[in-house]
């Protein structure tokens, strides 16, 4: 397949790729800088938090969701303006969100985790028409969280475990049973990093460390791999007017400048056309 780069900035830590419906625009976050990118008429255009920002939704045309270190809030695109939704672990200094998406019901995950990547230190919130609730307690690093296209089953991953697991939800989105493995990569030298599912319901993961978004089956078969020049592939989406779109972010963190001189797409933001078809992102219900 041929990979091209979205954009050139190189990423401390790009996550929460995410495309949105109505804008038909792709937004994705540097979490380590604090902002949020996105590309308009050929150019980068960015917001700057105070803090951490990892994931993201959409609520109407202008605004969007987003998760920051300690906080949900909204960020209007045309006014740039920030707005609290509601509280984030505030009484956990020590963490940070990490990876995210809206599920088919209008509900918003979000995964937290240590700075100090101490080990059962996070966990995976949803927020739900004006409730947050935890719903996966003792986690180290969250990620994966995605959905399958008929609303009734949720993935997610806590990286260091290196399995993907399936939660069933009920009609209103909550998850209704224990946790089940979904995909075991304990076999492989790969890990799951962010993930989206396309629209036979196909689980795209990003691995880090493997240069390259896995494919596995509802059934956790691996189908087959999209490779990217960067080692540190971080997060998935679909887009494009048709979702043939398949776009990754990366991280360029820890990797030594030596190396990003020899191969600079570390930490840019690539995509692929026509790589598989995907579901359009669901609107958040505040």
């Amino acid at each position: 397949m041929n990979v091209t780069t979205h954009d050139t900035t190189r990423c401390l830590l790009g996550e929460g790729a995410f495309w949105h419906p109505e804008r038909q625009q792709f937004y994705w976050c540097d979490i380590l800088s604090n902002c949020v990118l996105t590309r308009e008429q050929g150019m980068l255009r960015d917001w700057t938090f105070d803090t951490q920002v990892s994931c993201l939704g959409w609520v109407d045309r202008d605004r969007l969701i987003a998760a920051t270190a300690r906080a949900i809030v909204t960020l209007d695109v045309e006014r740039g303006t920030i707005e609290p939704v509601c509280d984030l672990e505030r009484d956990h200094p020590g963490n940070r969100s990490n990876d995210g998406r809206a599920d088919p019901h209008g509900g918003f995950w979000v995964g937290t985790m240590s700075l100090a990547k101490e080990p059962a230190a996070g966990a995976i919130y949803r927020y739900y028409k004006g409730e947050l609730r935890r719903i996966v307690p003792g986690l180290s690093i969250p990620n994966a969280i995605c959905f399958a296209p008929d609303g009734r089953t949720a993935y997610y991953s806590d990286t260091l475990e290196k399995v993907i697991r399936r939660l069933s939800l009920g009609a209103d989105g909550w998850p209704e049973a224990e946790s089940a493995i979904a995909v075991d990569l304990r076999d492989t030298p790969h890990v799951a990093d962010g993930a989206v599912c396309d629209a036979e319901g196909n689980i795209w993961t990003a691995q880090w460390g493997s240069s390259r978004v896995g494919v596995y089956s509802p059934a956790g078969d691996f189908l087959r791999a999209v490779g990217f020049p960067a080692l540190q592939t971080s997060c998935p989406a679909f887009g494009g007017s048709d979702l043939t779109t398949l776009f990754c972010t990366s991280a360029a963190i820890g990797i030594e400048e030596s190396e990003i001189a020899a191969n600079p797409g570390h930490g840019r933001t690539f995509c692929v056309e026509g790589a598989g078809r995907g579901v359009a992102e669901h609107r958040v219900e505040l």
